[in-house]
C-alpha cells in the first residue's frame, strides 16, 4: 500500500477512479411493432370511410345551427338538473342505508336495488306512459291536474334520469362515507359533536376525495345517456340531430355531429374532472399530480435542454 501511494505521489498523478458506467437503453422492438400496426389500423379506417358516400360538408354546414345549439343547451341543463337530484338523493340514500333503523336502511336498499335492477331507458318509457293509468295526479290542496299536462316530456326526463342517477350515487356516497376510518366519528362524539355536525364538518370532507372521481365519471355519463330521452319526445341534442337528419336527407352526417358535440362535451367535463380531484387530492399526496399546462412546459423545457447540450 505505502510503494503504491509513493509511486502515484511521485509520479504526481492521483489513482484513477472507477470508470463510469455506460447505459445503454434496451430497445422495445415491440413497441414500434404495435405503433405500426395501430397507425396501420387507423389508415385504414380513414380509408375506409373516404370510400363511402357520406357529405361531409353538411356537418359543418349545421353544426351551429340554431337549432342543435338549443338542444346542446337542454342537453347540458337536464344534465346539472338530473345530477343534482342524483347527488342529494344519493346522499340521502347513503345516510339512510348506513342508519341503525332497519326501516329507514331497508326502504333505502329497496330503492337502490329497484332502480340498479331495472334499465334507465325501461324507467323513462315507463314514467312516460303513466298517464294511460292515471287520468289525473290528485296532491290534494296542493296540486290538481290531468297527467299528461303534469308529466311534460321534459319533467320524464328528469325524473327518469334523476331518480335512477341517485341510486348510483347512493352505493359511491356511501363507499365514501365507509372509506373514513371509524376513530373520527368516535372523536367527534367525545368532543360532544351531534351526528349530523360531525357528518358535514368531519365525515363527508373526508370522503369526498372518495367520492368525486365517480362522480366525475357519472356526470359524463349522465350527458351522454341523456341521448335516450328522445324516446319521451323530449328535444335535447340527439333528437335535434336526428329531426334535422330527416329533413335535410342526411341522417348519418348529422350521427356524426352529434357525436361530434358529446365528444366536445365530455372532454370539457374531463377536464373539469381532473382539476376537481386535484383540489381533493391536496391532503392525501405528497405532492400534487402535474396539470396539462405543467406537463407540456417540462417537455419543452426537456426538449430545449436537450438541443442545447447537442
Amino acid at each position: 500500500m505505502t510503494d503504491i501511494k509513493k509511486t502515484a505521489g511521485e509520479q504526481g498523478t492521483p489513482p484513477a477512479g472507477p470508470e463510469a458506467i455506460k447505459a445503454i437503453p434496451v430497445r422495445h422492438y415491440g413497441r414500434y411493432v404495435s405503433a405500426v400496426v395501430a397507425l396501420a389500423l387507423l389508415v385504414a379506417i380513414v380509408y375506409a370511410f373516404s370510400q363511402g358516400r357520406i357529405n361531409w360538408g353538411a356537418i359543418p354546414d349545421y353544426f351551429f345551427d340554431d337549432r342543435v345549439v338549443e338542444g346542446m343547451g337542454k342537453t347540458l341543463l337536464l344534465t346539472v338538473l338530473s345530477m343534482a337530484i342524483g347527488i342529494v338523493g344519493g346522499i340521502v340514500l347513503a345516510v339512510m342505508r348506513l342508519s341503525k333503523n332497519p326501516v329507514t336502511s331497508s326502504i333505502a336498499w329497496f330503492y337502490i336495488w329497484f332502480f340498479r335492477g331495472t334499465p334507465v331507458l325501461v324507467q323513462l318509457v315507463v314514467w312516460f306512459n303513466l298517464g294511460l293509468v292515471f287520468e289525473y295526479i290528485n296532491l290534494g290542496p296542493v296540486y290538481k291536474d290531468e297527467w299528461s299536462d303534469f308529466m311534460t316530456p321534459f319533467l320524464t326526463a328528469l325524473l327518469g334520469l334523476g331518480l335512477n342517477e341517485a341510486a348510483y350515487m347512493a352505493e359511491i356516497c356511501r363507499a365514501g362515507l365507509l372509506a373514513v376510518d371509524e376513530g373520527q366519528t368516535e372523536a367527534a362524539h367525545a368532543l360532544g359533536m351531534s351526528h349530523g355536525k360531525t357528518l358535514r364538518r368531519i365525515v363527508i370532507p373526508q370522503a369526498m376525495r372518495v367520492i368525486v372521481p365517480p362522480t366525475g365519471n357519472e356526470v359524463i355519463n349522465m350527458l351522454k345517456t341523456t341521448s335516450l330521452v328522445s324516446v319521451v319526445q323530449f328535444s335535447e341534442l340527439f333528437r335535434v340531430a336526428q329531426d334535422i337528419g330527416q329533413t335535410s336527407g342526411a341522417p348519418v352526417e348529422m350521427y356524426f355531429l352529434a357525436a361530434t358535440w358529446y365528444l366536445i362535451l365530455t372532454s370539457v367535463l374531463s377536464v373539469g374532472q381532473y382539476y376537481i380531484e386535484r383540489y381533493y387530492a391536496r391532503g392525501s399526496s405528497r405532492s400534487l399530480p402535474p396539470t396539462p399546462w405543467q406537463k407540456i412546459r417540462a417537455h419543452l423545457t426537456t426538449l430545449s435542454s436537450r438541443k442545447v447540450s447537442a
